[in-house]
């Protein structure tokens, strides 16, 4: 018997051997093949001049033209202005504050007290964004919101932060990094619960204070899930959260609020140009692509693990 006969004898005994296991499988490769490939299909009409009544394979082919249409569409610079920024603020507020909370709980002694206030940050996590935005509503409206009397008792007139432009992105960001901190812990604390003891003992012994240790011992034992972690995000960067911004902008505030996601609604759903929608969210997904391997190449060459 050859070398690659037995080899494949083995793979199937093994195969047979785990196949319940295998079988757990299933349910999450059919999420995957009906929710995530199927679909994928549907990015031809980005080609097309889609018309819902001849169907993908009646509609007519025009190629790039609505990528072009695009690019050459005065709200494009707009659109791209204001979600670059989102994503910028994002990766420079947001993603950093789960790690920080993280380090912060992980020197917390008394396990009562810290899992008493981790409970209270993931809570933010299971609001739905209208529940956040009405929240937002009632602390910051002029009409007896908290936050507008107490500027009100200090300065002697209110900030309209709702319908105003500068504040739109501050609020954006006050709103993300309330409800998804304390949910972004949970993987670094994981990571930080596999830190060797010993080694922190030994750099007691060597004399290392509280800030010496972390900077020294903590850090690098989360360095290489920061990296994998960036790297997802950055395969996100242009997708800044239909829910939120919709809920979040109005008439007065558009100029700052309008981005990619709300721009495929508005175009796509309520003016029914679905092939042109769709290439939309097609740019965003190729640059998505780019940043990733992008991304995942230079951690390599920095000495970190990418996540391929």
């Amino acid at each position: 018997m050859s070398e690659k006969q037995t080899t494949t004898i083995t793979k199937l005994q093994r195969l047979k051997r785990d196949r319940w296991l295998y079988l757990l499988l299933v349910p999450g490769i059919l999420y995957f093949l009906i929710f995530k490939y199927a679909p994928m299909w549907g990015i031809v009409i980005a080609f097309q001049d889609y018309s819902p009544f001849k169907g993908v394979f009646g509609s007519e082919w025009v190629g790039f033209e609505n990528f072009i249409d695009f690019f050459q569409n005065p709200d494009f610079f707009r659109l791209l202005r204001n979600t670059f920024i989102l994503a910028v603020l994002d990766l420079v507020f947001f993603f950093p504050a789960p790690i920080i909370l993280s380090l912060l709980l992980n020197e917390l002694r008394i396990n009562s007290y810290k899992r008493t206030v981790q409970t209270f940050i993931y809570v933010p996590h299971f609001m739905s964004w209208v529940i956040i935005a009405s929240i937002t509503y009632i602390f910051f409206t002029t009409s007896g919101g908290v936050m507008n009397e107490i500027v009100s008792y200090f300065y002697g007139k209110e900030i309209n932060f709702l319908s105003s432009p500068e504040w739109f992105r501050p609020l954006i960001m006050g709103q993300i990094i309330w409800k998804e901190t304390g949910w972004g812990t949970v993987i670094f604390l994981a990571a930080l619960a596999s830190v060797d003891q010993e080694q922190y003992e030994a750099a007691i012994v060597d004399g290392a204070g509280r800030f010496r240790r972390l900077w020294h011992v903590t850090l690098p034992a989360v360095r290489s899930t920061i990296v994998v972690l960036l790297i997802l995000r950055l395969g996100n960067f242009l997708d800044t959260g239909f829910q939120q911004i919709f809920l979040m902008s109005n008439s007065l505030n558009r100029s700052v609020a309008d981005v990619f996601d709300t721009y495929v609604y508005f175009v796509g759903i309520t003016q029914g140009a679905y092939s042109y929608s769709t290439a939309v969210g097609l740019f965003k997904s190729v640059v998505g692509i780019i940043l990733v391997l992008g991304a995942n190449k230079l951690a390599k060459k920095l000495g970190q693990e990418g996540i391929f």
